[in-house]
């Protein structure tokens, strides 16, 4: 993967600032009655009522009674909304979506790809594992069609159309888009404390330490268990380290192997998330011991927030999907989260990821729906169906008006602050059998016991020669 440069990511986010206007635009243009919006406040309405442009879908024909097969690691409840969101699109064309959803979804795509058995489409969270099956299986995976491209080419920027490209050929398009870089907290809790949210992370380590020495109990809860997939929320602390100890350069050249997994560098970010995770004084408030961390799964490892028995829970901007039914996310409610500090003065960073839509299959029906997920109607259709909140996209023909909670608006202004800058998910940058492989199982052995050096040692042995 071509190395991407601090300046490229700055001028990617000076884009996506511009997406606010441009989503004005676009809302004009699909809302008659001039009250913004797309026309079907709650989410998963008709095409017309959505006022999405059918014709976009005439030049892949009769569509009518076809069937689009999905295979996503997006469960319930960020599932349901996904499959609401469809709604506009199988009436449009006539076309059914049939989703699955898995845990396992990283594990078990390679397997039915290498039996012949892929899905129409499957939505990689790693363009790593975009890389490796478009190398080692380049008869399975199809290129983006031209409809499809010509989206990307108007609603994202090029840097997400280059993390879909393999060798030159554009296979996946983007489609969510994740901030990574919060700690969740209780507002109230807080303030009852007189605590404040720390700018730095100098001034989150003493806050950590005062509320250790004034309540005598742990501060922080975590967990890395996602069946299959255990160990990627620990790669995403890890990540958020050496973004904040190492740099943005440092960190490209970390993920395309310019400098090797164990550098003293990789080593420091890794000791900087111990002195949370590896300290018993700080870790596992209500769950165990360090170690526990390893098998608490991540869906669950926030709610000693809600039960009040532990004070943070570093998480991305989709886990306030998981909050239990009833939590008010807010500044005033529930729970709320703040940027994951840095004590860099001269920039931002912050961690972000996404799924990438990738086809199996070039059937007039499969390349239609890869061209409606790629487009402004998709986004805002995503947004409307989503009226919890957990999600976001880097699509500028998203209306942020149609972001559906307080936390949501947050996240946008977090994403186009000019300090801010995206790195992407280095984990899903490199190859798979590392970045999906003994990142995730390192994680798992460092919670359990090995040392840091251990650890970065056994995960550089495994990186392909």
């Amino acid at each position: 993967m071509t190395t991407r440069t601090t300046t490229a990511r700055r001028r990617a986010l000076a884009l996506a600032a511009t997406g606010a206007s441009l989503a004005l635009v676009l809302a004009a243009c699909s809302d008659p009655d001039g009250e913004g919006g797309t026309g079907d406040e709650t989410g998963g309405g008709s095409a017309s009522a959505a006022g999405i442009d059918c014709a976009a879908y005439d030049e892949f024909g009769d569509l009518d009674g076809k069937t689009v097969s999905v295979y996503t690691s997006i469960v319930d409840p960020e599932g349901a909304t996904q499959q609401d969101s469809y709604k506009a699109f199988e009436e449009c064309t006539g076309v059914t979506i049939d989703y699955e959803a898995s845990r396992e979804f990283e594990a078990q795509l390679l397997v039915r790809i290498k039996a012949g058995n892929a899905p129409d489409i499957a939505y990689l969270p790693q363009p790593g594992l975009l890389n490796t099956i478009a190398t080692d299986y380049p008869d399975a995976i199809q290129p983006a069609p031209d409809a499809t491209a010509a989206n990307v080419d108007e609603f994202w920027n090029e840097t997400w159309k280059g993390y879909g490209t393999v060798d030159g050929t554009f296979y996946s398009a983007p489609l969510g888009a994740n901030a990574k870089s919060f700690v969740w907290y209780s507002p109230s809790m807080f303030s009852d404390a007189g605590y404040e949210i720390p700018q730095t992370w100098t001034e989150l380590m003493d806050l950590t330490q005062q509320i250790r020495d004034d309540t005598g109990g742990q501060v922080w809860c975590a967990g890395v268990e996602s069946g299959d997939a255990t160990g990627w929320p620990g790669t995403d602390f890890i990540e958020d380290m050496m973004l904040r100890t190492a740099g943005v350069e440092d960190y490209e050249k970390w993920y395309t192997h310019e400098i090797p997994f164990n550098d003293p560098k990789v080593v420091k970010a890794w000791d900087t998330a111990g002195e949370v995770l590896k300290n018993p004084d700080y870790v596992n408030a209500g769950l165990g011991g360090v170690d526990s961390i390893a098998t608490q799964s991540w869906t669950d490892a926030g709610n000693g927030i809600i039960d009040q028995t532990c004070w943070m829970h570093r998480a991305a901007n989709f886990y306030q999907t998981q909050w239990p039914e009833g939590t008010e996310v807010s500044e005033q409610g529930d729970v709320f989260a703040f940027y994951l500090p840095t004590d860099q003065t001269d920039v931002k960073p912050m961690l972000g990821g996404g799924e990438f839509v990738a086809a199996f299959n070039d059937r007039p029906e499969v390349q239609a729906f890869q061209t409606y997920l790629a487009s402004a109607d998709w986004a805002n259709q995503k947004a409307l169906s989503t009226p919890d909140g957990g999600w976001v996209s880097a699509n500028s023909g998203l209306d942020p008006n149609n972001l559906a909670t307080e936390f949501d608006q947050y996240v946008a202004g977090v994403l186009t602050d000019p300090e801010t800058v995206v790195a992407f998910d280095a984990s899903d940058l490199m190859p798979g059998e590392v970045g999906a492989g003994t990142f995730w199982t390192g994680i798992v052995q460092w919670l359990t016991g090995a040392s840091t050096q251990e650890a970065t040692d056994k995960i550089e042995a495994s990186w392909p020669k």
